[in-house]
């Protein structure tokens, strides 16, 4: 956990004000989805935050920023995964080309992105519907 929740000041000035309104535009299209419990913690060797979506006990997706940089990531099981394959034409090509890329490990796959706009909202959507159907309306 976090000793001190970064503010706004505080993002724009690490990730840059257009990466902070990317940011705070994935938070939104996910929390107008999702009712989850939202945890702050410190980002590791690799980034300086970390933004989890969490319902019971479970990891929906996780947010993490940097200097310069953010980052989305996704975990899909094993099941998550054939139901991915299944679809995967649907997705974009840079979705296709990191779920291929990514390693899988016996936990699945930790798919990694680093959007610098919107345009791959519509994916990280989907994915999230893989893992978990919206739970608001």
């Amino acid at each position: 956990m976090l000793d001190m929740i970064p503010n706004a000041e505080e993002m724009t000035s690490l990730v840059g004000k257009t990466l902070y309104e990317v940011w705070n535009n994935l938070c939104a299209l996910i929390d107008d989805k999702y009712n989850m419990d939202c945890l702050w913690n410190k980002g590791g060797k690799a980034w300086k935050y970390e933004y989890k979506y969490r319902w019971g006990g479970k990891t929906l997706c996780a947010l993490y920023a940097r200097e310069n940089c953010i980052g989305f990531l996704i975990i899909l099981g094993k099941n998550e995964r054939l139901k991915f394959e299944d679809d995967k034409e649907t997705y974009s090509k840079e979705v296709q080309e990191i779920y291929d890329s990514t390693h899988t490990y016996h936990d699945g796959k930790w798919l990694m992105f680093n959007p610098t706009d919107t345009s791959l909202f519509n994916d990280f959507i989907k994915l999230l519907n893989i893992k978990r159907k919206p739970n608001k309306k």
